[in-house]
């Protein structure tokens, strides 16, 4: 298997913000239903999804493998600022 950076980063972006908005949606059950185990099972799902998407986007080229102004809308609409941001640069390449 090839340890390319390149060829692994956008499967790692895209499963990372998948498993952000995982964890927005279990605090948001653990606000609605007031359950600790809830709330800290979300938190810990969105720190390892921003940890693996600032991994898997250190060495990203924006203007190679971004997806551009849905990426930014994209990152807007989940509340992601990096998604969004990366998705206004890659825009502009």
């Amino acid at each position: 298997m090839s340890t390319n950076p390149s060829t692994n980063q956008q499967p790692g972006l895209v499963a990372g913000h998948a498993q952000y908005i995982k964890g927005a949606a279990e605090e948001t059950i653990g606000n609605i239903t007031n359950s600790d185990a809830w709330k800290d099972s979300g938190a810990h799902d969105k720190q390892q999804a921003v940890d693996a998407m600032k991994h898997a986007s250190e060495h990203r080229d924006p203007a190679q493998k971004g997806f551009g102004g849905v990426e930014e809308k994209a990152g807007h609409l989940v509340g992601c600022d990096g998604m969004a941001k990366e998705g206004a640069e890659s825009k502009k390449q």
